[in-house]
């Protein structure tokens, strides 16, 4: 049995989490979540074809 996770449930899982434990974390969770998708977005998942 192989389990494939993706990048961007992992980090919406983690985010959620981290938003409900310490809520005052809001601003740069989404900060950091927004800069990992756009990267993800620009690159890819599959690393750089270059």
């Amino acid at each position: 049995m192989n389990i494939h996770l993706s990048l961007t449930p992992v980090l919406s899982v983690a985010a959620g989490i981290l938003i409900l434990v310490v809520p005052r974390l809001l601003n740069y969770i989404v900060a950091v979540y927004l800069i990992a998708i756009g990267l993800v977005g620009l690159f890819g998942t599959g690393g750089f074809n270059m």
